[in-house]
């Protein structure tokens, strides 16, 4: 879909607020045969990237009850790091490194897929309801191949004018994780209480992405619904945030330098070339290069076919 559009129309405005686009999310199924239905906001054809977070997933609250929860069977990845947050529930996490461990809300799991790993994710029986965001990141030319790794970490509430702020992945409000990225990179969840003003020092040379989880919130005076990602041009240091409904408000707020390179995003891969996206397809169909996930109860996912067509790289456009 199309994003919606607010002023000024460039990187800061003649009040010194940031430039905003919204975009919209999209529904997409999950998981192979049993897949659970997620709302995407990254990649489109608008935006492909927020610095180098490359894909955003954002899915319930769903009564797993009645929705059967996750399963999502063992599956590769390669050029790219994985961000699990969640708001509600639990999730299992296996992968080909050995990890064995837990998705909480309020409690990063970062995997990096480099060269190539795989792993399972399934929802926990002690899960009634999930809710939470499933977020990617494009490794740089220079590290896609890097070795695969697993950080699991728990940032401590910082409170800022009524706010309640957990900085996952780099820095804000005073709080700096201590996760390693591969490229500058901002990640954080925001609660706002009902009818707040909350006014971030952000780094200039950044561009952010605002997602919505719950609540109604303006980002530089520009309304933001359920779901809805905007998107702040950098150029600006601050950002203004608020909660104009009765209810707390909750968000996720990402941010980077823009990431230059162009990428191909197809599957569970990311790469430069056709060529590349295809020696990763083969890797993973012949059994190599990604590893085994152990202790998880069924067979890995079989790849889709390629398209007939090259893949073309994409970048923003600006």
């Amino acid at each position: 879909m199309a994003p919606r559009y607010g002023a000024p129309v460039d990187g800061e405005g003649p009040t010194g607020a940031a430039r905003v686009d919204v975009l919209t999310p999209r529904d997409v199924p999950l998981g192979g045969p049993r897949a659970m239905t997620v709302r995407r906001t990254l990649p489109q054809r608008a935006r492909t990237l927020i610095g180098a977070w490359c894909f955003a997933d954002h899915y319930g609250p769903d009564d797993v009850s009645v929705s059967g929860g996750m399963d999502v069977a063992p599956h590769p990845h390669s050029g790219l790091q994985t961000v699990s947050w969640l708001f509600s529930g639990e999730i299992e996490h296996r992968d080909s490194l050995g990890s064995h461990a837990y998705v909480r809300p309020g409690e990063l799991n970062l995997m990096t897929g480099g060269y190539g790993i795989s792993h399972s994710e399934v929802s926990t029986p002690r899960t009634t309801v999930l809710h939470g965001v499933q977020l990617w990141v494009a490794l740089p030319a220079e590290h896609r191949a890097t070795a695969r790794d697993f950080q699991h970490y728990v940032p401590e509430p910082v409170r800022i004018d009524g706010a309640e702020i957990r900085v996952f992945l780099g820095s804000l409000a005073g709080h700096t994780s201590p996760v390693k990225t591969f490229t500058p990179l901002l990640g954080a969840e925001i609660a706002l209480p009902p009818h707040t003003t909350l006014t971030l020092t952000v780094n200039p040379t950044f561009e952010h992405g605002l997602l919505i989880d719950q609540g109604e919130v303006s980002l530089a005076e520009t309304p933001l619904r359920f779901a809805e990602l905007g998107y702040a041009h950098p150029g600006t240091g601050t950002l203004t945030l608020t909660n104009t409904a009765d209810t707390t408000a909750r968000m996720i707020l990402l941010g980077g330098p823009p990431f230059e390179e162009e990428i191909i995003i197809w599957w569970n891969f990311i790469g430069r070339s056709s060529e590349e996206i295809a020696q990763a397809r083969r890797d993973w169909t012949e059994g190599r290069r990604f590893g085994e996930v152990r202790g998880y109860n069924g067979a890995p996912l079989p790849a889709p076919e390629l398209p007939k067509v090259p893949l073309k790289p994409r970048g923003n456009r600006r």
